[in-house]
């Protein structure tokens, strides 16, 4: 017994002689990770010396038994970067883009740590020349202290227990709970947010996803403790789902992902910090970290835009002398609409093409598509196709070949609910293949963004966001759209746009919303959707209501019309995660501001100093005198301010306004 002992000490004794600590640190000094490497790898994080994640380990498992971080780093290099992104189609021309690195290099592969002045990222990259499978990835989140989280689940597929719940449509409300409180029954979706002391603010997101499983999140080891968890790659799979749209994984393989032996890297774990809450409102981390487009590729063609959206209103046109539904008339007159008031697309959604049939070239009868593409043109209004998972993976390069001849602009690919190494392919061929036949993405049905739009600009929108949809069968108060509202842009904007389709004609109050399928409204004021188009980010923006209801409220309308959808610039004024929130967008010479609050009255003020250093013509369309009790009053005033506006909201109201010399 005494020489196991002696063998024992003599074992830890060595390990800590052969112990590595090394450090990285940001440009201001605040951000600094300590990484210690004795046979396992370890990081901890702080801010300013405020410790927030301790003694985490990471590491990589493959399936000949290597794991990655175990063995001894052979050398270690650093570098400094301060490089401005110009980036497209975004909430900005520019990105900041300064970071210190510390890569370690274990010999077959490294890893790389990268600290900000607004936060941490590290990932793993491989100079493996043979192929190799992944088995596991350990990724964990220590935290300091038992703090508070607000964290969405997977909720989609509730029975069989963790293992069952890698299928999801991403799409759930926040719950703000304790970290020893993580509801142990479901995964929790990323992005994450934790609120430490001091009002730090720290988002666990991940960047660069590419032909690897995205990561959930589980309860670790602690109450205080999270760790990744990854769905593994589909041994069989069966179409079925809505609609025999998608493909229900069955059997899952041993492994996380099949790797082919050439040079690769692997997503960022990163972690955004904040100690103002407007700062993580406009956080552009996972933007940073994702692959930049090649300088040779011309995406010069892409537009950007809004589209007239039929699905939500449930093709509720009325005055017509057709009877308006699932047919050409139907889209035509929607084109029309498009084209009065400046709208860049028309969507055809779930309809169009022959219900069960999985084919996207069976056509319904009701639908000329080649006449409704070809009106589109003549009014210089695109045609994007809803299209159902399945039905498009089996043919991407066909469908892409076939209806990008006819001229139809892009695709809404709907029901993917999986973030699996095969679907991960799946997407990143959707993207290269439409690209090349000039076609824009919008995946719907899909995880939060991880900075594919970065390496292909014309992927304009993800949804992975409890939308606006939600209200055509949700009811209050289990389901409070109104505080989401002003949680998502601290916390699931970090990670990119969304597609939560605002624009409700129809506005109820607390007491008076109803969930009405065939004829949907929102919960808060008219002005509050107005003003998430200010506050919500997407380059290619659904308006949801139906054209006749935007026809019969001008005034109101003029500002959807008139709003851009990407921005040189984006200042978030004011703000408090889950209370309220006013963010400014500059359009050239214009400023786009929108103010959103809870169920609270509030009385604020805009301070336009940082906007403009003269006096300005403010166009504000603002809650109306009554809209706590009748979410559809409203007020449009014009008039001339300087330094700061006053602004009334109502409970679940909203502002909106175009600011300019």
């Amino acid at each position: 017994m005494k020489k196991i002992l002696s063998v024992m000490l003599l074992a830890a004794a060595a390990a800590t002689l052969n112990a590595a600590e090394y450090d990285v640190t940001s440009p201001d000094g605040k951000v600094k990770a300590k990484i210690v490497c004795d046979g396992a790898t370890r990081y901890s994080l702080s801010y300013d010396g405020q410790a927030l994640i301790v003694d985490s380990p990471v590491s990589m498992t493959l399936s000949d038994g290597t794991v990655w971080g175990a063995s001894k780093v052979r050398k270690t290099g650093r570098k400094s970067v301060d490089e401005p992104i110009k980036a497209t189609f975004y909430r900005k021309a520019v990105v900041d883009n300064a970071y210190n690195e510390l890569n370690l290099d274990y010999g077959t592969y490294n890893l790389v740590f990268r600290a900000y002045d607004d936060g941490f990222a590290y990932r793993w990259e491989s100079d493996k020349r043979k192929p190799y499978k992944v088995v596991a990835e350990q990724a964990t989140f220590n935290f300091a202290q038992d703090w508070n989280m607000y964290a969405t689940y997977t909720h989609k597929y509730e029975e069989g227990g963790l293992d069952a719940q890698y299928m999801d449509d991403f799409e759930n409300l926040y719950k703000y709970t304790p970290l020893s409180e993580w509801d142990t029954t479901h995964l929790g979706v990323l992005p994450l947010m934790v609120d430490c002391p001091d009002n730090v603010k720290l988002v666990i997101a991940e960047s660069d996803l590419v032909s690897y499983p995205g990561m959930f999140l589980y309860n670790g080891d602690s109450d205080r403790c999270l760790e990744g968890k990854y769905a593994p790659y589909p041994k069989v799979e069966e179409l079925g789902g809505h609609n025999m749209l998608q493909m229900i994984v069955k059997e899952r393989e041993d492994y996380l992902a099949s790797c082919d032996g050439s040079a690769r890297t692997f997503p960022w774990r990163s972690i955004s910090i904040s100690t103002k809450d407007i700062q993580m409102a406009d956080n552009d981390m996972v933007y940073r970290l994702a692959r930049p487009c090649p300088a040779e590729e011309d995406y010069s063609w892409v537009k950007p835009g809004k589209v007239a959206w039929e699905w939500w209103n449930n093709w509720n046109v009325r005055g017509v002398d057709f009877v308006a539904g699932i047919n050409t008339e139907t889209y035509k007159y929607y084109i029309d609409f498009a084209s009065r008031h400046g709208l860049e697309y028309v969507i055809l959604d779930e309809g169009w093409a022959v219900k069960y049939a999985d084919d996207l070239y069976a056509v319904v009868p009701e639908i000329d598509l080649e006449e409704i593409v070809r009106h589109g043109n003549e009014k210089n209004v695109g045609i994007i196709l809803w299209a159902g998972y399945s039905a498009f993976m089996k043919d991407v390069e066909g469908v892409c070949s076939h209806y990008a001849k006819m001229g139809v602009k892009g695709f809404k690919v709907d029901f993917l609910d999986r973030n699996d190494q095969k679907m991960e392919d799946f997407i990143y061929k959707a993207s290269e293949v439409a690209a090349r036949y000039r076609l824009v993405m919008d995946f719907h049905g899909c995880h939060q963004p991880t900075g594919l739009q970065r390496r292909f600009p014309n992927v304009l929108n993800y949804e992975g966001v409890f939308g606006l949809e939600q209200m055509r069968k949700r009811q209050l108060p289990e389901y409070d759209m109104v505080e989401f509202d002003v949680t998502i842009p601290y916390i699931r904007y970090v990670a990119g746009f969304a597609d939560y389709t605002p624009g409700a004609m129809k506005n109820g109050s607390y007491t008076n919303f109803r969930d009405v399928r065939t004829e949907p409204m929102s919960q808060g004021t008219r002005c509050r959707q107005l003003a998430e188009f200010v506050v919500f980010d997407a380059p290619l923006n659904m308006i949801c209501d139906s054209p006749t209801n935007y026809e019969l409220e001008p005034v109101c309308s003029e500002f959807l019309y008139r709003v851009p959808t990407v921005w040189d610039e984006t200042i978030v004024l004011d703000g408090k995660v889950g209370d309220y929130i006013i963010t400014a967008r500059r359009k050239g010479d214009t400023w786009y501001v929108g103010a959103m609050t809870d169920w609270t009255e509030r009385d604020l003020k805009v301070d336009i100093s940082r906007l403009f250093d003269t006096q300005v013509k403010v166009e504000a369309w603002q809650d109306g005198k009554v809209a706590h009790k009748f979410g559809n009053d409203y007020q449009k005033k014009s008039y001339i301010a300087e330094k700061s506006i006053d602004i009334h909201l109502a409970p679940g109201g909203g502002w909106a306004a175009i600011i300019s010399k």
